[in-house]
């Protein structure tokens, strides 16, 4: 018994050794050379990122020991009611890449226009951001878990003058970076700039981010769908069919799939991402359109999806191909494992033993 505790000691140790053997800041440098074109500008804008999502990282930790929680008694553009913690992270994040000099504008779900940063350096940068900063923040008052989403492209407009609204309404498929930071029992930022997927944990006592999950994949077959089943009768006959098969007893009593649904988008997606499974987020009687926003969340998250292996589409077409009409566009939204995402339209029942 001693033996075997002492094994998994020695692994947990050497674990935890590998793990620290690269920062964020190591690993973005190290692969700057992928991006010839942006001159190292890429990656201080990742550093960015990574700075402001550990002061965001502080407040989300200490929200319930300061007058923080709750709501703003303000609604966003989307009609939202704001949250404190919303307010504070919106700030957080264009504080950075103002002062960071990387960023030419960008655009926020908290916002009704996007903001054009008016500094010299501001505008002679390369790129634009848009981003969800506290995505799930109607659960941050109950502890669960939420995080941030990011979406990274090149300017359309000429360099050295403002930020202009095509600079942002770009398809997913021109994006330079995308990810997203999740804020739960442990924190972690996971990335892609097209060449795999990569996830870096934070260690509390540091101060820094550590690369945790290297190439990161979605496997093949998942066994998680997340859905708001209450919305079940405003699906479409489709997706009412995949979601009858999910729930069909097999001849041992077992289900082929389980139902998970947090209802924080970045919290459902990490854990797809790590066990495979399906989400969905399709259009229904009060939002025909779709709930989500297609640049701030699903084109982002899609790109990460499908570096990772996995497929995103509104249904029908691939989300990286829509071409975005306005900055707060919707979208139906499914995105994970690829035999889940087959199984939605033609769902196969299971050889029975």
């Amino acid at each position: 018994m001693f033996k075997a505790v002492k094994r998994f000691s020695d692994s947990l140790k050497l674990n935890e050794l590998r793990t620290m053997l690269i920062t964020l800041n190591e690993f973005i440098f190290d692969r700057q050379t992928d991006f010839p074109y942006a001159s190292g500008d890429l990656s201080r804008l990742l550093n960015d990122i990574g700075i402001a999502a550990k002061i965001v990282n502080q407040k989300v930790n200490k929200a319930g020991l300061s007058d923080i929680l709750g709501e703003m008694g303000l609604t966003n553009v989307q009609g939202e009611s704001q949250q404190k913690l919303d307010v504070i992270a919106d700030q957080a994040f264009i504080h950075a890449f103002r002062t960071g000099g990387m960023v030419c504008g960008i655009a926020s779900e908290e916002n009704d226009g996007f903001i054009a940063f008016e500094s010299e350096m501001s505008r002679n940068a390369k790129y634009v951001v848009l981003f969800d900063p506290l995505d799930g923040s109607s659960n941050i008052d109950v502890n669960v878990s939420i995080g941030t989403i990011f979406s990274i492209f090149r300017r359309k407009s000429e360099v050295g003058k403002p930020a202009e609204l095509r600079d942002f309404l770009q398809k997913g498929t021109e994006q330079v970076a995308a990810g997203y930071v999740i804020y739960g029992s442990s924190t972690m930022l996971v990335y892609t700039t097209g060449r795999g997927v990569n996830g870096f944990t934070l260690e509390p006592g540091i101060g820094e981010f550590f690369l945790s999950h290297p190439d990161m994949k979605i496997p093949d077959k998942g066994k998680v769908y997340s859905i708001n089943e209450s919305n079940y009768a405003d699906f479409d006959s489709r997706l009412r069919r995949f979601v009858d098969y999910c729930r069909t007893k097999k001849s041992d009593g077992s289900r082929p799939y389980t139902a998970r649904y947090i209802g924080s988008l970045v919290a459902d997606f990490h854990r797809n991402m790590i066990k495979g499974g399906i989400y969905v987020y399709p259009a229904t009687a009060d939002s025909p359109q779709g709930k989500l926003r297609l640049l701030y969340e699903c084109s982002p998250l899609a790109m990460l999806a499908e570096q990772a292996g996995g497929l995103a589409t509104d249904g029908d077409n691939r989300i990286l191909e829509i071409e975005p009409t306005e900055l707060h566009q919707r979208v139906p939204y499914y995105v994970g494992s690829k035999h889940m995402m087959e199984m939605v339209n033609h769902p196969q029942p299971e050889k029975q033993g």
